[in-house]
């Protein structure tokens, strides 16, 4: 009998979770919800409240938060960011922090950075040093440091989830469990794994964003020998980041010979142009921007399927990042599924496959307090 109501109490406190990991559940506004993450750190029970500095590090501009954990939420309580390239190193901005915000009596960090996490190090050009979580512990006094990926602290704010940021681009009446594909295109091209161990879901980072692109026609083979010529080595990561888009762009412009209205020349040089791309696409009174959605939109699902098949990711396909998020609406849905599904003999697998736009600027920062918080049960 006690067994009984154990194996109750388990399936009642995953069944929201499990309902939206199968894609079986309706969503309310308001609701929060989660993919079952691993989370050894939480224990089910009471805890006693602590604060911890939780960062996400970035090229150019790096935001900071101290969150507070008590009794397994979590809460942000001060917000900071500073200019990256501003500071000599990790630890010069860590301490301008504490000392901005008056923080004191912190032992542990968790820090999501742009590139590949080695044993503890990373060594990334998008960043101006070299990170290495002992060397911080003692400049910084910290008993712990986490480093973790910025694709995969991302993964880990999937524990969380409003509806606002989740949205349903396929589901299927094949309910299947199983590995989860992550894409993320922004500054770089983002892609992570979550393995599916029977019971909960572990992210884990790749490097798969750097891996040669490849034409499928002889007007895709122009355009590799367009990007050939600027890059030498031609990444995925060349077609689907944000210069990825430009590159699209430009090509058309440049080879395919559609006109540029010289009015949006002129704000390219001077503004961001993933939020020029947002704004006239919406319009759709530009050809140029037009057919340069649907090419980028045709290369990110072929790449999805790229990577839903090499991790045999079954359980779900999740886009996201800042692309997407201000631009997947301009894209048609049912030309992207049918896009994704193209194969030489796998179309019965990917047609089953659950796809998932989330929306969340957060996220990075968001995943690494929940690794922090949660990764280990102390």
């Amino acid at each position: 009998m006690k067994n009984l109501f154990k194996i109750l109490k388990r399936f009642f406190y995953l069944k929201p979770k499990l309902l939206l990991y199968l894609g079986l559940k309706k969503f309310d506004m308001d609701t929060k919800h989660a993919f079952p993450l691993y989370s050894p750190g939480k224990k089910g029970k009471e805890c006693t409240a602590y604060q911890y500095i939780v960062a996400d590090l970035r090229k150019n501009k790096s935001y900071f938060a101290v969150y507070e954990c008590k009794d397994e939420v979590l809460k942000s309580l001060t917000e900071k960011s500073y200019n990256t390239q501003d500071f000599s190193s990790f630890a010069e901005m860590v301490k301008a922090f504490v000392n901005e915000t008056g923080t004191s009596g912190i032992n542990k960090i968790s820090v999501a950075v742009p590139g590949p996490v080695i044993f503890g190090k990373c060594e990334t050009p998008n960043l101006p040093w070299t990170m290495d979580s002992e060397k911080l512990k003692n400049e910084l006094g910290m008993q712990k440091v986490y480093l973790i990926n910025d694709l995969e602290a991302t993964s880990y704010s999937f524990m969380d989830l409003n509806d606002s940021q989740l949205e349903i681009l396929h589901t299927s009446e094949n309910k299947m469990r199983g590995n989860v594909a992550v894409l993320a295109p922004g500054n770089g091209l983002g892609e992570a794994g979550m393995f599916w161990n029977g019971e909960s879901l572990h992210p884990f980072a790749t490097e798969g964003g750097h891996t040669e692109f490849s034409p499928r026609n002889d007007f895709e083979v122009e355009f590799y020998q367009f990007l050939n010529k600027i890059y030498g080595i031609v990444s995925w990561e060349n077609v689907l980041s944000k210069d990825g888009l430009y590159n699209i762009y430009r090509f058309l412009r440049d080879v395919g010979r559609h006109q540029e209205d010289p009015k949006l020349k002129e704000r390219i040089q001077n503004e961001d142009f993933l939020n020029i791309i947002s704004e006239i696409g919406k319009e759709k009174n530009s050809r140029l921007i037009n057919l340069t959605i649907e090419m980028y939109a045709e290369f990110l699902a072929r790449e999805a399927n790229n990577l839903v098949l090499k991790l045999k990711a079954i359980g779900a396909l999740i886009i996201t990042g800042e692309i997407p998020s201000k631009i997947f609406d301009l894209i048609g849905k049912e030309k992207f599924y049918k896009d994704f599904k193209i194969s030489d003999r796998m179309e019965h697998l990917l047609k089953d496959i659950p796809i998932y736009i989330i929306r969340n600027e957060k996220g990075i920062i968001e995943g690494a307090a929940q690794y922090g918080a949660f990764i280990e049960n102390d």
